[in-house]
């Protein structure tokens, strides 16, 4: 894991399921936490390029990410 990121992106804190794109030191990767009545599960894709990052945060936004 990368030792200094931020989220730089997210989606609405409202939702059941957030997303957030963070980025740090050239590199960068996708949080997703679901928001459970007893505690979120947080996941986090591998880290990329934050190019490759941002495409698939498009894709995630755009409903064409798997």
């Amino acid at each position: 894991m990368l030792e200094r990121v931020r989220p730089v992106l997210w989606t609405c804190l409202c939702r059941a399921t957030v997303y957030e794109l963070y980025e740090g030191g050239g590199q960068a990767f996708i949080r997703r936490t679901v928001q459970l009545d007893r505690s979120p599960e947080v996941h986090d894709t591998f880290i990329h390029s934050i190019s490759e990052a941002r495409a698939v945060w498009t894709g995630l936004l755009s409903g064409s990410a798997r």
